[in-house]
């Protein structure tokens, strides 16, 4: 499994596509070793190892487009599938914006997206690490009488593109993550708690007592908790929920959004929308990070787009379809099939979350949401939640049964301080940070 192994079927598949009759195309090929190790009640449940290869294909012709998704990767199984393709293609309505990109990468700098250290990991180590979990959850607290699921995954790639323009480029990248569940019986009431840590290297994962210790607060914090009244106060978001908070900023800010004109934001560029805190960029080369590569699923290089400048939009992420749909220039987000984000992120803060929560006075502290009720048209926000009342500036008990609800450019604008908790485990990721004023919908 190495990049020249990429390359080759990449190529490959190439000259059957032509020899089929496309005009064009787009090979893209991922060879990846993947692990897995779950622990129930100090013993495995699960152990799997797999590896997989797999072709994405876009092949055009006459102005039309066909795709094609094979791990067969025999050359008799390619050339199948590619005449399949190329005969679909036919029965597919013209499209101008259809095409390869322009613009493809000349360089390819190392980001630093490997270890060695994931790769030659002896598997017993591995699932040592989700037994390690389950057994500290449970020595935590003797509240804790189940558990989701303690795990240990990892995966080491290589990721290949080459189009009929003559491009053709590889890269290698591993990640490894650690994530737990406990159980903790409350009076007969469950309460979970979820973490976990995540990472293109080893050494970077939050240590497995840690993980544990952390998950287990969360689920046993909560014992007690009860609904709050509804009312108007600021809402802190801690980085977990605020990173899925951004995910939803990051669907408006999607060419394929804006296009089609489900997104909040449309013509919204050059204008002022959140707080002068408000400061987003997407950056596909800062090094060793999760969304970090040097090309993107259409072998367009990647690079830092600033979308929000002190609370100004200044730009939408496009792959080239969408940018050609719109007039404007792809920004590298392509994921192959779509528009997706390389390390999305709000710049953080100075403050730390406890400091943030000292200098609330009054509000709610959001740590868990539940659900979905986002409305990407309109921009409304309406989760259920659970977290804590904060009151003189400290936690003062546990709620839950409430709904947090908003607009996002209200939410936006009311932005108004941000910790310095953020951490590169996703490629959607944010610090802890405070909206000043929310409904929170409770009894």
């Amino acid at each position: 499994m190495n990049e020249s192994d990429a390359l080759a079927l990449a190529t490959t598949a190439l000259e059957l596509a032509r020899g089929a009759g496309a005009e064009s195309a787009e090979a893209s090929v991922s060879i990846a070793r993947r692990f897995q190790a779950e622990a129930h009640e100090h013993a495995l449940s699960k152990l799997e190892g797999s590896t997989g290869k797999s072709l994405f294909m876009r092949v055009f012709r006459e102005g039309r487009k066909a795709t094609l998704s094979t791990s067969d990767l025999s050359r008799d199984g390619m050339e199948t599938a590619m005449k399949r393709a190329v005969a679909q293609a036919a029965h597919v309505a013209e499209d101008e914006f259809a095409g390869l990109p322009e613009t493809v990468v000349s360089d390819a700098p190392d980001l630093e997206l490997f270890d060695a250290g994931i790769a030659e990991r002896d598997g017993g180590e591995k699932a040592d690490d989700a037994i390690d979990l389950e057994r500290l959850i449970r020595e935590a607290d003797a509240r804790v009488v189940n558990s989701s699921g303690s795990n240990y995954t990892d995966a080491v790639a290589v990721s290949a593109i080459a189009n009929s323009t003559g491009f053709a480029a590889a890269y290698s990248w591993t990640r490894a993550g650690r994530s737990t569940g406990p159980v903790a019986l409350d009076n007969g009431v469950k309460r979970i708690g979820h973490y976990g840590t995540a990472s293109r290297y080893l050494c970077e994962l939050e240590a497995p007592a840690i993980v544990a210790k952390t998950a287990v607060r969360r689920a046993v914090d909560l014992f007690g908790a009860r609904k709050p009244a509804t009312m108007r106060v600021p809402v802190i978001f801690e980085r977990d929920v605020a990173a899925s908070f951004l995910d939803d900023v990051f669907a408006a800010v999607s060419g394929a959004n804006v296009a089609t004109n489900n997104s909040w934001l449309t013509e919204r560029i050059g204008t002022k929308v959140g707080s002068d805190l408000v400061n987003i960029a997407d950056d596909g080369r800062l090094k060793g990070k999760l969304g970090s590569s040097p090309f993107d699923g259409e072998g367009v290089p990647t690079r830092r787009t600033p979308v929000f400048e002190n609370g100004v939009l200044r730009s939408f992420l496009f792959d080239t379809y969408y940018a050609r749909k719109l007039g404007a220039k792809t920004t590298g987000n392509s994921n192959g099939g779509g528009i997706g984000p390389n390390n999305f992120y709000l710049e953080p803060g100075t403050m730390t979350l406890d400091e943030l929560i000292a200098a609330t006075p009054q509000g709610v502290l959001v740590l868990d949401t539940i659900g979905f009720a986002t409305e990407h048209a309109s921009g409304t926000y309406s989760r259920g939640a659970r977290g804590f009342y904060i009151e003189n500036g400290e936690l003062a008990y546990p709620i839950d049964e409430f709904t947090v609800a908003g607009l996002y450019p209200e939410m936006l604008a009311h932005l108004d301080a941000i910790a310095n908790d953020l951490r590169f485990d996703s490629p959607v990721v944010s610090s802890s940070f405070r909206i000043s004023e929310m409904t929170v919908s409770g009894n």
